[in-house]
């Protein structure tokens, strides 16, 4: 059992959330719908509360109201090995959203993730500040973060 869950609260769409993100990644489920009953508060055999499952890490997601909304103080960070990847995630998550800068968005649901080839932190680890900080202005003039722009500015003389 996984120590720390991230929980979502939503108003009304945490089985629709739930699936969406089951069908955007590969490795990605939904393990368990628990449903409202005669007592409420919600109407019979709406969800209540999802549990999902996104490369093994757990989620928990609950409709609770309106009460509270997202807010890109949090947001998940997928590390992504190629460019094909980045593409696809950005695509899918971004639609009916919106998309952002430096490989920020938020999903349809006001959730907010950053898309992010693991080639970034490498480039910006560089010894080399000269390199490292081109990549920095590179990435800071995108939106979907291309690993193709930022290895040319690592590369300029």
């Amino acid at each position: 059992m996984q120590k720390i869950t991230p929980f979502l609260w939503f108003d009304g769409k945490a089985e629709e959330a739930a699936n969406f993100y089951a069908s955007i990644f590969n490795d990605a489920k939904v393990v368990s719908v628990t449903r409202y009953g005669d007592a409420g508060p919600g109407p019979k055999g709406t969800a209540m509360s999802v549990v999902f499952q996104i490369e093994g890490q757990e989620f928990y997601a609950l409709n609770g109201g309106p009460q509270f909304t997202f807010s890109p103080a949090i947001s998940f960070f997928v590390s992504c090995e190629t460019q094909q990847e980045v593409d696809a995630l950005w695509d899918k998550l971004s639609a009916g959203g919106q998309k952002q800068r430096c490989g920020w968005l938020k999903d349809k649901y006001g959730v907010s993730w950053q898309v992010i080839p693991t080639a970034l932190g490498r480039l910006l680890h560089d010894k080399d500040p000269a390199k490292s900080q081109r990549v920095m202005q590179a990435m800071m003039r995108m939106d979907k973060i291309e690993i193709a722009g930022l290895q040319q500015a690592y590369e300029q003389a």
